[in-house]
Order: structure tokens, then C-alpha cells, then sequence
């Protein structure tokens, strides 16, 4: 069994969904390619922002994804105190509560194991969130 470890440090997004798959497998590709049955966890260290694994292809998922959260937990609600950095402060805890803070996907011959119409997505739940940190660790034979 081999195991490796990667923190990858993304750029600021705008608040919204982004596709980030590509990014981690570029990232990841030398120990992924080492790896011929095993599993990938990718955790992300912030409590306002998230990760989840959906539809990849068209970008309106990924609007519906935000628009559908933002009503779900709007901004400025009566019942939040905790609003120290703003009215996006507590709805971006909620979300990335909701959502979660890790994925795992399959490894298969060097290479994650999705469906064909799978994408993992940053969840940005902040107007300013600026750079987010993953960890990746994968492990397998």
C-alpha cells in the first residue's frame, strides 16, 4: 500500500460553483499515476466554502447550484448573529455544512474513476472568500 499526500493552494473565486477537477488531477497526477486500485479524499481547510461531486458538462448546473443555496440560506436573515464579516458570514458556514468539506473518488489505473458527466466542484460561499486550501491524500496499491 502507498500513500501521498498534496496541499494544493487555489486562487480567490468568485462566489459560486467552480469546476476543480482538472486542476486537481494536473496537481496530483504523479502520485495518482502510481496508484492502480486505491481511493483519493480531497478535504478542503475553510468552514465557508465546500466541495461536492456533480454534473460537469453544462455550465447551468452549476447557477442552479448557487441560486437554489442562496435561497435556501439567504443573507441577512433575522435569526443570524453571527455576522462579523458581513451578511454572507453565517449563510457560507450553512452551505459548506450542508454540502461538506471532503469527497472521495476511486482510483483506477492512475486515474480518478468518475462518471462521465462528473466534475468536483468548489463551492465558494463568500464574496471575498480568497484562496482556499485543499488537502489531497491518496492511497492504494
Amino acid at each position: 500500500m502507498q500513500t501521498f499526500q498534496h496541499t494544493l493552494h487555489l486562487p480567490a473565486y468568485s462566489r459560486g460553483f467552480h469546476l476543480i477537477t482538472r486542476i486537481i488531477e494536473h496537481e496530483f497526477a504523479d502520485s495518482l499515476r502510481q496508484i492502480r486500485v486505491g481511493l483519493l479524499q480531497v478535504f478542503i481547510q475553510h468552514t465557508s466554502a465546500s466541495l461536492t461531486i456533480n454534473e460537469n458538462a453544462a455550465p447551468t448546473v452549476r447557477g442552479d447550484f448557487e441560486r437554489y443555496f442562496n435561497k435556501a440560506v439567504p443573507e441577512n436573515a433575522p435569526y443570524f448573529q453571527h455576522d462579523y464579516e458581513g451578511s454572507d458570514d453565517m449563510p457560507a458556514h450553512l452551505k459548506a455544512a450542508l454540502l461538506g468539506h471532503s469527497v472521495m473518488i476511486p482510483i483506477t489505473n492512475g486515474r480518478l474513476n468518475l462518471g462521465t458527466w462528473q466534475g468536483i466542484y468548489l463551492g465558494e460561499h463568500r464574496n471575498n472568500g480568497g484562496s482556499r486550501t485543499l488537502v489531497l491524500t491518496a492511497w492504494g496499491e
